[in-house]
């Protein structure tokens, strides 16, 4: 009997390969399997959190003293708690590791360790992200998409946070949790909904600029890898000399930007098109890769252009800037366990290194703050002692708190200054002497809008799109925000104006008809299902009298 059974379970081991090896099965498919691959035997015993052996009678609860089974109370309190607070923002998402590598000298104009030395390679863990949508939403939302790029430097942690888009929505960090509000679930219906978000935007034309990239091609990219990525704010950089520039870095796809229509993305079921496309080309060792490049401008240049080089709300004007390369970004490794190195991630724009001393304007001063208090409340105050967010080297007075607190510094001396060699600061003989102070406005300007409609919309077809997505975001929208609206965008363009008008007029035709319509087609015939309740006896088959008849027959 033992020898059958050896021989059977090598039948199924051996039927398992063919299978493996005839079939194309995407790296997301095959992950169990290729988990089994590796490890031919189990991996060790099951122990509980403690490290005590789970012996195989714990297992089971029925008819046992559960109060008594550590491994059941354990496991049920372990899954109570297993969930983390939702991110407000960017709560879906995935990602990757990978590295840096410098291909051009950018020494003159910073002094950044990870950016000089032609071919330096630098660790980096990047994570993806839907900003609107919840944990489980659809990846195919038309909305903004997040790019976080951690590098881990031996100067410390450098967060990029970067989206699809070369602008963002606002200058005023106030306006954050407002706007969230607006674009996020209605709080009676539970539903998104177009007219809070209209309101919001005509209550603050300055939104209309990202919102009209988000509705063009921009708006919806070809998954993850064909999408370049933006930090959004003006950086200062200094070079060893304390001379500084003032960049925007952008990075670009080497995959080719490619974009999906409306039309195209109803018509892909998956919910995890996006994170399933990155997950498979890494497993496929398909590494998608995006080159670092910086757009400069000098404190002379800063001074003397027509428009403020520090407004995020807008792009900088072609002609006033030259562009340089610095590297490239290839993601090379898939995350092996989603919540520790994604979920758990902390990105933060106040994470700088030196001669990077960072953007100048109102919006990053907000965000500096408001970032780590967010993680302080999703991850706790030692968030930055969490695996994927631990820099390389760290030496802090900050102590204790929840857990993890790793070493918590040991036995060094826990406050500052004192006599006895705790960690000292440094003086950086090149940080530049002079500091910026910039003085924005709260005028709007259409002028940024009024170029995206009819310059960076490049091609009619590409128009036409837009005008589309843009009249099905108003079809729901109700009087008299819609009004305001279609006031607006005459303002921004009378042809715009004009032609959503009458491409809304269409649209409501279309709506009434299929409403119409509706009201006298009849409801589908669906059949009741006969669910046996208390007053009916259910009726199941006589297995005696099957059987009877069964024996009859084969006589």
């Amino acid at each position: 009997m033992r020898v059958i059974v050896v021989c059977l379970l090598f039948v199924v081991l051996q039927g398992e390969a063919a299978i493996y090896d005839n079939v194309t099965y995407t790296p997301e498919e095959r992950q169990l399997l290729d988990f089994k691959l590796e490890h031919p035997d189990p991996i060790g015993l099951w122990t509980k959190s403690s490290g005590e052996p789970t012996e195989i009678r714990e297992i089971f609860t029925i008819n046992t003293d559960q109060f008594n089974n550590q491994l059941l109370i354990e496991s049920m309190t372990n899954f109570d708690a297993e969930r983390i607070p939702e991110r407000v923002v960017h709560a879906k998402g995935t990602g990757a590791f990978g590295y840096f590598v410098v291909t051009n000298d950018v020494s003159k104009y910073t002094y950044a360790d990870l950016f000089n030395g032609i071919g330096k390679k630098t660790p980096l863990n990047v994570r993806f992200s839907t900003a609107v949508q919840n944990l489980g939403g659809p990846d195919l939302a038309r909305e903004l998409k997040g790019m976080a790029v951690k590098f881990y430097t031996k100067e410390g942690n450098l967060d990029l946070l970067c989206l699809q888009t070369p602008v963002y929505l606002y200058r005023d960090p106030l306006l954050f949790p407002h706007l969230v509000h607006a674009f996020k679930r209605n709080p009676q219906t539970g539903l998104f909904s177009f007219t809070s978000r209209w309101d919001m935007i005509i209550q603050r034309p300055v939104l209309l600029h990202t919102f009209f990239w988000v509705l063009s091609d921009y708006g919806l990219p070809d998954g993850y890898r064909k999408m370049d990525a933006f930090p959004i704010h003006t950086y200062e950089l200094a070079n060893k000399h304390g001379e500084t520039h003032y960049v925007r870095f952008n990075f670009r796809t080497e995959q080719g930007f490619s974009a999906i229509t409306s039309a195209q993305a109803a018509l892909i079921p998956d919910p995890d098109y996006f994170n399933r496309d990155l997950y498979n080309a890494i497993g496929l060792g398909n590494y998608p890769a995006w080159r670092l490049e910086m757009d400069v401008m000098t404190p002379h240049d800063i001074k003397t252009v027509d428009y403020d080089p520090f407004d995020v709300t807008r792009l900088w004007k072609n002609g006033t800037f030259t562009t340089v390369q610095i590297g490239r970004v290839v993601l090379n490794k898939n995350a092996e366990n989603q919540f520790r190195d994604m979920e758990l991630g902390a990105y933060n724009p106040s994470n700088l290194v030196p001669g990077i001393p960072g953007p100048v304007d109102f919006l990053f001063r907000g965000r500096r703050s408001f970032y780590r208090d967010t993680q302080n409340y999703r991850i706790g105050t030692n968030h930055n002692k969490v695996l994927v967010n631990k820099p390389l080297y760290a030496k802090t007075y900050n102590r204790d708190g929840k857990p993890p607190v790793l070493r918590n510094m040991r036995n060094a001396p826990n406050y500052y200054p004192n006599s006895y060699n705790g960690p000292v600061p440094y003086v950086d003989e090149r940080k530049p002497w002079e500091k910026l102070q910039v003085l924005e406005s709260n005028a709007v300007d259409l002028q940024p809008v009024s170029y995206f409609y009819n310059h960076i919309l490049e091609s009619e077809d590409h128009r036409q799109r837009f005008i589309l997505n843009l009249v099905v975001s108003l079809v729901p929208v109700t009087p008299p925000t819609l009004q305001k609206v279609i006031k607006l965008l005459y303002l921004v363009d009378r042809d715009l104006g004009t032609r959503v008008s009458a491409a809304l007029e269409v649209a409501y035709a279309q709506r009434a008809a299929g409403q119409a319509a509706a009201l006298v087609t009849p409801a589908p015939s669906v059949p009741l299902r006969n669910i046996p309740n208390a007053e009916e006896k259910c009726k199941t088959p006589d297995i005696k009298a099957e059987g009877a008849k069964g024996a009859e027959g084969a006589e």
